[in-house]
């Protein structure tokens, strides 16, 4: 466990054309964005503009109000376009039920499920595991795939702060390498599977639909899982990603030591509505 960090906070952008920096130095933690050059062009339906003309995450709003909550928190934004925003991105904490999306994914990469129809037995699992975030489920996929697949799905990934344990929900994670699985974490998916499972990140129950799951901004597919712990505040996290058209936006949002749960489900709310602050909706209306 770490303690809560030193508020002192470092913004960062990276222009990849130019090969410049701009750096703000301020009074929280860390946050950084960077740009990466997109392989193609992506036009957000409804809007005939790119994203990155259309929105950028609130940072120094989910900074600020981060300031103001009781906890130990980092978050990392990520878009399909190359930017990448983060608050402390590389700071790891347990990761709760949030590592049932890579048990998942683990699973249906198996040698004898990849290429074979998912069977009833299969279902019984995965189903549970995602929608309800059942424990008991997740341990028989856990003691199925071992600590070994997930180590290889990480490194797959790319991710490069990821540690795995005898207790599932112990795995060590962070925002940076959340958001960058989850970005195309159907990509990892074997295709015939691929359905399937996303159906079921966007398929959670409602009682378990707090946090971005109340301010998900329409016009957007939302797929997320959340974890925490018990409910006794110890932590509250969830990682997301929104689909709109080609345009892709992947949020991690970890906290520990929250006090509470609902103070905690309050935080997760709180830090996703600012950063989702006008993002695109609906369609734009055409004035003839």
């Amino acid at each position: 466990m770490l303690p809560r960090a030193h508020r002192s906070w470092c913004l960062t952008a990276l222009a990849v054309a130019s090969a410049t920096a701009i750096a703000i130095a301020g009074h929280t933690g860390h946050a950084g964005a960077m740009t990466t050059p997109a392989r193609t062009q992506c036009l957000v339906p409804g809007t005939g503009k790119p994203l990155s003309e259309l929105w950028r995450p609130d940072m120094l709003a989910a900074i600020g109000y981060t300031d103001r909550r009781t906890g130990d928190v980092a978050f990392a934004v990520r878009t399909s376009d190359g930017r990448f925003y983060g608050y402390r991105p590389d700071h790891d904490e347990w990761s709760a039920s949030v590592v049932k999306a890579m048990l998942m994914v683990a699973y249906l990469n198996e040698p004898n499920v990849r290429d074979r129809a998912l069977n009833a037995h299969d279902r019984s699992l995965l189903g549970p595991m995602i929608t309800e975030s059942d424990n008991d489920d997740a341990q028989v996929i856990f003691d199925t795939v071992g600590q070994g697949a997930l180590r290889s799905l990480a490194t797959r990934v790319g991710m490069t702060h990821f540690a795995t344990s005898t207790i599932w929900g112990e795995t060590e994670i962070t925002s940076r390498d959340q958001t960058k699985f989850f970005l195309h974490i159907d990509s990892y998916i074997p295709e015939r599977h691929r359905a399937y499972a996303m159906s079921l990140l966007a398929g959670i129950v409602p009682s378990e639909r707090w946090g971005i799951g109340e301010v998900a901004p329409k016009g957007w597919k939302l797929y997320f899982k959340g974890g925490w712990g018990y409910g006794t505040g110890l932590l509250d996290h969830q990682v997301a990603l929104l689909v709109r058209g080609c345009a892709r936006v992947s949020i991690a949002v970890l906290t520990m030591y929250d006090g509470s749960h609902p103070y905690g489900k309050e935080t997760l709310k709180g830090i996703f509505e600012r950063l989702l602050r006008r993002l695109p909706t609906g369609r734009r209306r055409v004035v003839r």
